[in-house]
């Protein structure tokens, strides 16, 4: 439709980004690790890295890197707990910062969030009084990034970490993704990055050459949205109030399983944790998710929906149970998990009212 691809440069959004939260926060609590490589997480032989402070970030170590793997990569590689209740702790003082400024806030996870500022005359001096006072409240450095919607904020926010922000005005839009490699596109990932690149897609400005039936044709429903945002269309509001789309639990264990009755056992007290995570969430689910991930670190996943929705340990359970027999084990199992989803979360959050200018002073452009 005609108004879909229309263009909206009225909106001013930010998206803060902590820098290497959780291993800023240790080197934070623990000055003697301050400037050396950390990685929270991966202790042991079968653990896996969490986040990475940039010292150990120049020698490859990332999230969601095996703990071995990393201290291959950087012999003195220093490894710290999580402590996720301190990460919350800390996230909370940071979100009370955005609140200052405004009620729309949209938290993606406890170091990220979207927040409109449309009301101010400038959104980059917003963006920069808000890192000074994330600074000056808890001693971490944030980056952010600006511009008339959430899609063109994510890429910003990356453009000058650490401690860095940028802005991308409405003028300059098209002409910045026009230039923009597509693999710097938010939701373009290393295997879809080679997709394009195969199909002679490299820049913005090739992608924007593409008609939406040829991209739907090779990406399916993504094609539409690569349609829309390669033009700076993203519609989506910032929402004060996410619902949850599913909620899940899972376990990682010391030893691979190779028995379905030894994970049963483990499921039942997955199931007892994902009861206590939907009441805590108020939601229940349609659909039951059971993730296997192999020794091989091969990943499957078996789904059901029904017509009634779960929410307590023993249906949670049954219903995954029936999904671990469905079929045998292709290997010995490291990690299993179970996830609801088509949940009977309300379709509507009601949104929370905009403050009006608290800085009337604020007059630079955008």
């Amino acid at each position: 439709m005609e108004e879909e691809l229309t263009l909206d440069s009225t909106r001013k959004i930010i998206h803060v980004d902590m820098d290497a939260f959780f291993a800023a926060v240790e080197q934070l609590d623990h000055p003697e690790w301050q400037g050396k490589a950390l990685a929270v997480g991966g202790g042991g032989e079968r653990g896996v890295v969490s986040a990475a402070s940039y010292e150990a970030r120049k020698y490859g170590v990332r999230s969601a890197m095996s703990g071995v793997i990393a201290k291959r990569l950087c012999p003195h590689l220093i490894f710290a707990p999580t402590r996720f209740d301190r990460y919350k702790e800390i996230s909370e003082s940071i979100r009370s910062v955005f609140l200052d400024y405004t009620t729309l806030v949209e938290p993606l996870s406890l170091d990220e969030a979207f927040l409109d500022v449309s009301e101010y005359p400038s959104a980059s001096l917003v963006a920069q009084e808000i890192r000074e006072q994330i600074y000056s409240k808890t001693g971490l450095t944030a980056s952010a990034g600006i511009s008339i919607n959430k899609f063109l904020a994510k890429i910003a926010s990356d453009w000058n970490k650490p401690n860095g922000q940028k802005t991308i005005p409405p003028e300059e839009v098209l002409p910045f993704l026009e230039q923009l490699d597509v693999k710097k596109f938010h939701g373009i990932g290393s295997k879809t990055k080679l997709k394009m690149y195969g199909l002679g897609i490299y820049t913005g400005k090739d992608l924007k050459s593409q008609t939406q039936a040829f991209l739907e044709q090779h990406f399916g429903k993504a094609g539409a949205h690569y349609f829309k945002v390669v033009r700076g269309i993203h519609n989506s509001p910032v929402k004060p109030q996410r619902t949850p789309k599913s909620v899940g639990a899972e376990r990682t264990f010391s030893t691979n399983l190779s028995s379905e009755l030894f994970l049963e056992d483990k499921l039942k007290s997955i199931a007892e944790l994902l009861e206590k995570r939907t009441q805590k969430n108020k939601v229940a689910g349609k659909t039951i998710t059971l993730k296997i991930k192999y020794s091989d670190f091969v990943q499957q996943t078996r789904s059901k929906t029904g017509t009634l929705y779960l929410s307590s340990k023993e249906l949670i359970f049954d219903e995954a149970k029936k999904l671990l027999y469905q079929e045998k084990l292709l290997n010995s199992v490291r990690l299993i998990g179970i996830s609801l989803s088509n949940l009977n979360t309300a379709k509507k959050a009601v949104p929370n009212p905009k403050l009006k200018i608290k800085n009337p002073q604020l007059s630079l452009p955008f």
